[in-house]
This record gives structure tokens, sequence and C-alpha cells, in this order.
């Protein structure tokens, strides 16, 4: 199984940490690949509609190459921080130019990871959880999980034993 990660976090902390234990559990059972949001050069949609979500973005930039990716894929990862009671902007810009194939990533197997400093009953989870639900009944994804873990410490969460033999076994699960 191919899976796509697209990692939200512009620094090497807590979410790289989550993403390297879900793909230590996976082993050689999924192809990994793990795109850095951070490192692409993808403008804002202009909402132009040429590409009548399938064409492809008419920009000259990272986004059709990064969202071929994402097509073709049996399975993509979201994860991201939390940056103020949201995704990080780097990651919400990588949905965003999804549009232009749109139609090609109906029915996609999705997951999605959140690290935050608040606990995991704040607001700022739920928010996500519920923009997650929204594009996944928009495009009929198929969420396979959503965890959310907390974690103040930059590297708070390589320390929480249970929280990575989760993961690892998250990644062993998905088929």
């Amino acid at each position: 199984m191919k899976t796509v990660i697209v990692n939200g976090s512009p620094r090497k902390g807590n979410t790289l940490t989550a993403i390297n234990a879900y793909a230590e559990g996976a082993g050689k059972a999924q192809e990994i690949e793990v795109i850095n949001a951070d490192r692409l050069n993808i403008s804002g949609c202009k909402g132009c509609g040429v590409c009548q979500c399938t064409n492809g973005c008419v920009a000259k930039d990272d986004t059709n190459t990064t969202i071929d990716k994402i097509v073709a894929a049996d399975m993509v990862i979201f994860a991201t921080p939390v940056y103020w009671w949201g995704m990080t902007a780097q990651l919400k810009l990588v949905i965003d130019k999804c549009y232009c194939r749109g139609v090609l990533l109906k029915g996609k197997k999705i997951g999605v990871l959140v690290v935050g400093g608040a606990a995991t009953d704040n607001v700022e989870y739920t928010l996500i959880k519920k923009q997650f639900e929204c594009i996944a009944a928009y495009l009929n994804w198929d969420i396979r999980f959503y965890k959310d873990y907390c974690a103040t410490g930059r590297d708070e969460l390589a320390g929480n034993s249970a929280a990575i033999e989760e993961l690892k076994e998250l990644g062993a699960s998905m088929e």
C-alpha cells in the first residue's frame, strides 16, 4: 500500500515524532512518502476554475507534482501541530490546492494526526477534527483514524511511551 504523509509542521518536533512512530509501525507493509509542506513552493488557490477539479493547477509551482502524489496514494495522512486553534497554514495550503484534482481524490482513505500543547479535550482538537470531517464528507473520504496528542515540550511526545506504542500499532494495522 502506498501511503503519503503530508507533514504540516515546519519544525522537527512532536509532529515529526508522531509521523516517525507511525512509519516505524508500518514497516515494509506500506510504501511511505513524507511530503514536508513547509518546503514546498505552492501559491494560494486563486479560484480561477481553470483546473475544473481534474486538470491540475495553472500555477507554475509545486502544486501539481504534490497533488499528483496524493492522488496516486492509497492512503493519505495529514499530520499537523495545532497553530491558533487549527491546522498549520502550510498544511491548509496543500489541502486548498487539492481542489485542482478534487474529483480524483474522491473516496480516498485518510488519517489525521494532531499534536497540540493543550489537553486533548480542548476545543482546538474538535475544530480541526470537524474541518477534516467536512472535507471528508465533501470528497467522500474514508477517515480511518483521527488521533490527537498533547505535548507541550518540543520533544515531549517522544517520552510518552504509550502514545508512541499506539502510533506504531496504528501504522501496523493500516491496510
